[in-house]
């Protein structure tokens, strides 16, 4: 049975932006027209930092970092040394490193851009105001270097990888996963920062069983303006349909409650095993255009008739065509779904499909 109508806190929106008064302009004859930004509504989809975590090891018997303060000291890049390469694509690629007077691993992602400097440096601005956040539930950021025409991020390091792939069919297991993802977005959300881009990949997993939101994507901020509020950042595969059809919802786009529905499309196939709208669709090269159609125009995806109620409840409280009937991430975390069952002692048992 679909739920009927619930209620969704609307974040507000502030007014315009207000320059610093305390840097003038070095010409003040020079003038350069600037794009109006929503600071509270902050949209760049970068990993955040959570607060202290044990260390454990990696392969080759290297210590990963324990966790400091998140305005702790950025390491020196010079003092970071490539270990191996654990991931790439289009944007950038993202390396193992290790830091040399300490031993510590991270993960050290590397950015090629050759667009002009004040673009770079603002990118470099919101690194720095993200990674003053402080949460067990979003990768921690460490600083940013900006060398030589590249961007590069000093992430940490998530030793289990990505739960891309990965079927959980196990209802307490999948519930444990949900609550740590959903704890991320209640305080992302909370300080105003929109993630924009949730999905299986940008959900990584620690040899603790601790499941961090982060965004291995975050080369494509470069290839848009400086507003990225009102970019297209994100997998379509993932957006909700009024970000798609801007013509629904009357042309209101709420992020916040975009993020819910990439966060349940997310969790669905997880149990599933296989992308909700379809297989086919979701792959690099599938029919983007009956993707889109379906998101937009089809019913949106159910839990199986198999599943438990409080599942079947759960997953349509995030799934709502209509962006104000979505539970927010705090309503949800009070969901029976979550709160039924204790986090499951054993290790989440996850098997890749």
């Amino acid at each position: 049975m679909r739920p009927g109508p619930l209620p969704m806190t609307r974040p507000s929106h502030p007014g315009q932006h207000i320059p610093n008064p305390t840097h003038p302009r070095r010409r003040p004859d020079l003038t350069l027209p600037l794009p109006q930004r929503d600071l509270t509504s902050l949209a760049v989809p970068l990993p955040l930092p959570p607060p202290s975590a044990p260390a454990s090891s990696v392969p080759g018997g290297l210590q990963l970092p324990m966790a400091t303060s998140a305005c702790a000291q950025t390491p020196e890049l010079a003092d970071l040394e490539r270990v191996r390469r654990i991931g790439s694509g289009s944007g950038g690629t993202v390396w193992m490193v290790r830091h040399r007077p300490t031993g510590r691993i991270y993960a050290l992602k590397v950015i090629y851009c050759n667009h002009e400097d004040a673009i770079r440096r603002q990118i470099c601005r919101e690194i720095e105001i993200l990674r003053t956040a402080d949460n067990p539930y979003v990768v921690r950021c460490h600083g940013c270097y900006d060398r030589a025409g590249e961007i590069e991020i000093l992430l940490e390091y998530m030793d289990g990888g990505s739960l891309d792939g990965r079927r959980i069919a196990s209802e307490p297991v999948l519930a444990d996963i949900a609550r740590q993802v959903l704890s991320g977005l209640a305080y992302l959300h909370r300080r105003r920062i929109v993630h924009r881009d949730i999905k299986p990949s940008n959900l990584l997993i620690n040899a603790a069983r601790q499941v961090k939101i982060a965004d291995f994507g975050v080369g494509r901020i470069l290839v848009q303006t400086m507003d990225p509020c009102n970019s297209s950042v994100g997998t379509i595969a993932y957006m909700s349909p009024e970000r798609i059809n801007t013509d629904l919802n009357e042309g209101v786009y709420n992020a916040y409650s975009g993020d819910i529905w990439s966060f349940g499309l997310s969790i669905l196939e997880f149990y599933l095993g296989r992308f909700p709208f379809g297989e086919h669709l979701k792959r690099q090269g599938g029919d983007w255009a009956s993707l889109m159609c379906a998101i937009c125009y089809s019913n949106p995806p159910e839990a199986p008739s198999t599943a438990s109620p409080e599942f079947r409840s759960f997953i349509a409280c995030c799934l709502q065509t209509e962006p104000r009937r979505r539970l927010t991430a705090t309503e949800l975390l009070r969901h029976p779904f979550i709160t039924r069952t204790q986090p499951p002692v054993a290790d989440i048992a996850v098997s890749t499909v």
